[in-house]
Order: structure tokens, then sequence, then C-alpha cells
């Protein structure tokens, strides 16, 4: 989808700078990092599930590609709305209603300190968490607090939102919820869970 698809919730210009700054920054020190390391064919899932916590540049950059690949999927022009079938079955069994779900994803946004990123993610049998994760982490990693596979992540360093919020990151999380493509996280629900 174009850069302004996503207005008025979230704006051209922060979308533009985002994707061809900061995910493509990401992205080349990524294949840097890569190269002559053993790993340039396994798939990105596989390089952070097995990731030495201790590289810094396959850390941050991995977490930064990944992170950003899934925040694009996971948006779309036709978003907002609810999950779907199971999914939604899956929320309402962790968090009782799509508006706990919301409520504690909100806040698992709003309360990670400094820069990261808020998740829902879906374990092995289905069922869903909400969790955080501090810079570029993600829960496909070792040790960072929570764990499964994201189906759905919010980018809250602020060059995610700034030009249009400032710092006003709980409106941009609301703002969030009116582009979740659901159709999405529900079919990476289904192949993850």
């Amino acid at each position: 989808y174009a850069y302004d698809a996503l207005e008025p919730h979230i704006d051209a210009k922060t979308m533009e700078i985002h994707h061809s700054k900061h995910h493509n920054g990401y992205t080349t020190k990524l294949n840097g990092a890569l190269e002559g390391s053993g790993m340039e064919s396994d798939t990105i899932e596989s390089i952070l599930e097995n990731l030495d916590m201790d590289n810094a540049a396959l850390r941050n950059n991995g977490g930064g590609y990944y992170n950003h690949s899934l925040f694009w999927e996971v948006m779309g022009p036709n978003g907002g709305g609810t999950p779907l079938s199971t999914l939604a079955q899956a929320i309402d069994a962790a968090y009782g209603s799509f508006e706990s779900f919301k409520s504690a994803f909100s806040n698992a946004a709003a309360n990670q300190f400094g820069s990261g990123w808020a998740w829902l993610c879906v374990q092995k049998g289905g069922k869903v968490e909400v969790c955080s994760s501090a810079n570029q982490d993600n829960p496909l990693m070792q040790g960072i607090g929570c764990g499964g596979t994201p189906i759905l992540g919010i980018d809250i360093w602020e060059h995610a939102y700034y030009l249009n919020y400032q710092n006003r990151r709980p409106d941009y999380i609301d703002a969030f919820f009116n582009v979740i493509n659901w159709e999405k996280v529900s079919e990476l629900y289904e192949q993850n869970k």
C-alpha cells in the first residue's frame, strides 16, 4: 500500500521515513552482519530463535528487520474492526473480551519504558498472550520475558509516531487500532497455533 494509505491515523511522511530510512537501515545492516556468518540462507525466524544475544549487530538489526516487516503486514488501509473467527475466540478465552484485550495491548504499549514494541503472540496450541519488549527485541528471541510467535506488533519507538503525535503515545496507540489488518493477523494466528 502507498505511504498515505493509512491516513489520517498514520501520516504519509512518517510512513515514508519509517519505511525508507529506518526499516531500510535495519535491512542493510542485517545483510552486512550476516555476510560470512554461515547464516545467510537461514530464515529470519531461525536466526532470531537461535541468536547469541550478545551479538548486538544481529540482535538489533535482525530484530529491527523482522519487527518492521511484521508491522507493515499487520496494517492496511482497510484496517480496523475486530479479529476474525478462531483468533477472536482465543482472544476472548485469554482476555474475556476484545475490549479487555485492547486495554491489555494498549497498556503494554503505553507502559513500555523508552523504545520498544508491544505484541500479541500465539503459543503452540493456540493460546494468545500480550507482552512488550525493549528496543528491537521480540518474542522469538530467548530470555526477553515473553514468548511465542508474534502475530501483531506495534512499534512504539518515537520515530513511528512523533511527527503526527509528538509525545502523545496513547493517541498513536488508539489510532493504530484503526489500521490493524485483522484478516492478516488471523491468518498468522492460524499458521502458528
